[in-house]
């Protein structure tokens, strides 16, 4: 008899080692919050496995995941043709939620600033140095604006979070789409830099006179201040969960690769600086254990962790998308 039980134990150990799990992945900080929460709670419900994401930037992501380093990658702006042409891993992109990117400022004495697309794309190529210009102050009647240096502060890394960013730039500004561009890493023409969102939202709480910019949940948790921006409609909308919805409703056919900016996007509540954010996944794991469970973590996401995401400020992918992105999840090798 006690033979047969150090028989049993045995083997259930020895089914518990084998359907344990260590899944890595790398990339963007933009839906770190989310993902972050999700991969703890997906992992909690499913002893054996674990997920470990490392919130590194989407450039950072993109060059684990493509060189075969990391499970899957993370990043909030799309692969080019060239990377996934490049990548040692055939990979397909999995959009997972929608998400805002917001001017914020620290300047002593004002709040509730607005920021037309011209004036945020001159004060990120070093046009508007100071915090009473003129143009600002057109935008913001009434407001006690100081002489004050306008302390530019970006990203340090790749990012995915900048690619939103000078997406939307090169989109409004004809000098910006010609200059800097948009990217991942541009050449930034003025200010200094923070690593992660994080290290961004960190360095303006710090500096008066600072602006920068994050995705929104950034703002509310390190509590800054966050300018509304005028969309495509001309009207001044602040970042919000409805306003990122209306952004998404303006993609009326999703590309069958998912790849599709929603930046400066239509609609009168429409917030301008809206995004999607995906996880790079390989179509054929090289694992085939690892693989069945990114396919089943996928579908969970999908299925129940959209439900959460507003909670976190981020927007939920419209019902439509989640359909198509299920049928394509199930594809998966």
């Amino acid at each position: 008899m006690k033979k047969v039980l150090v028989l049993a134990v045995t083997l259930v150990l020895a089914l518990s080692v084998a359907q344990a799990q260590k899944i890595t992945g790398a990339g963007a900080t933009f839906p770190y919050p989310i993902y972050s929460k999700w991969f703890s709670e997906y992992s909690a419900a499913h002893p054996g496995v674990e997920i470990n994401y490392q919130s590194i930037g989407s450039g950072g992501g993109i060059r684990q995941v493509t060189a075969g380093l990391v499970d899957f990658g993370a990043s909030d702006g799309p692969m080019t043709d060239e990377q996934l042409a490049a990548s040692k891993v055939k990979l397909i992109h999995i959009p997972t939620v929608l998400g805002a990117v917001v001017p914020i400022y620290n300047v002593p004495g004002a709040s509730d600033l607005k920021f037309s697309s011209d004036v945020l794309a001159d004060i990120y190529l070093s046009k508007i140095t100071s915090w009473n210009d003129p143009r600002i102050a057109k935008d913001n009647p009434g407001v006690n604006l100081p002489d004050q240096k306008i302390i530019v502060v970006h990203r340090s890394d790749g990012s995915g979070t900048s690619y939103i960013f000078t997406d939307y730039l090169s989109k409004v500004s004809p000098e910006w789409a010609s200059g800097p561009g948009k990217g991942t890493s541009p050449s930034w023409p003025v200010g200094v830099g923070g690593k992660g969102n994080e290290g961004v939202a960190g360095l303006v709480r710090q500096l008066p006179g600072a602006i920068g910019y994050v995705e929104l949940i950034y703002a509310l948790q390190n509590k800054i201040s966050f300018g509304a921006v005028k969309n495509a409609s001309g009207n001044w909308v602040r970042a919000s969960i409805d306003g990122v919805t209306e952004a998404a409703a303006s993609v009326k056919q999703m590309p069958a690769d998912y790849r599709v900016s929603i930046t400066n996007a239509p609609g009168a509540n429409s917030y301008p600086i809206s995004s999607f954010t995906w996880l790079l996944i390989p179509t054929h794991a090289a694992d085939p254990a690892k693989g069945k469970v990114i396919k089943d973590m996928l579908s969970w996401i999908i299925k129940s962790g959209e439900d959460e995401v507003s909670a976190l400020s981020y927007a939920p992918l419209p019902k439509s998308v989640q359909d198509k992105v299920l049928q394509t999840i199930y594809s998966l090798q």
